[in-house]
């Protein structure tokens, strides 16, 4: 199917990449709206995507998102007025505040890996099983090799 705003039947991976995540995040807030959680944006998710398991502080989360620390606790703030973070005392350091999910945040998250889950499964049933399973091998493998550092 050519579309005509494409000049070459060639179409380079990386926009092929970004148009699939677009319909993935599209459908996860669509059916996340339908679960309860239409609050949910997709900006939201440097917070989701990122937060680790005991929380995360903020300057955290701006890196591992690629996001200034500002955005960030921009999001963090809009979160916590929505009940999905909320920010407690670091143990290690009083100062500092950590970042973590409430109930009503672990809910959303249990509810989006539920659907990334199904739009997976999907996939595998309308492409096939291997090939689903060999995309992911080739995009997990070609992340691991742009994070890591380059040898000196």
């Amino acid at each position: 199917m050519t579309r005509d705003w494409q000049i070459h039947d060639w179409r380079p991976l990386p926009p092929l990449l970004e148009e699939v995540k677009e319909i993935a995040v599209a459908e996860l807030h669509r059916r996340l709206g339908e679960a309860g959680h239409a609050a949910i944006r997709p900006a939201h998710g440097c917070v989701f995507r990122f937060i680790d398991r005991e929380g995360s502080r903020l300057t955290e989360l701006a890196e591992r998102s690629g996001h200034s620390k500002q955005a960030v606790g921009e999001v963090v703030a809009d979160l916590e007025v929505l009940d999905y973070v909320e920010r407690v005392p670091d143990p290690a350091d009083r100062r500092a505040k950590i970042i973590r999910l409430t109930e009503l945040g672990w809910e959303a998250q249990r509810e989006a890996l539920e659907i990334f889950a199904d739009i997976e499964r999907r996939w595998a049933e309308e492409v096939g099983e291997g090939r689903v399973a060999t995309m992911r091998e080739a995009l997990e493998r070609i992340v691991e090799l742009e994070r890591s550092p380059v040898p000196a």
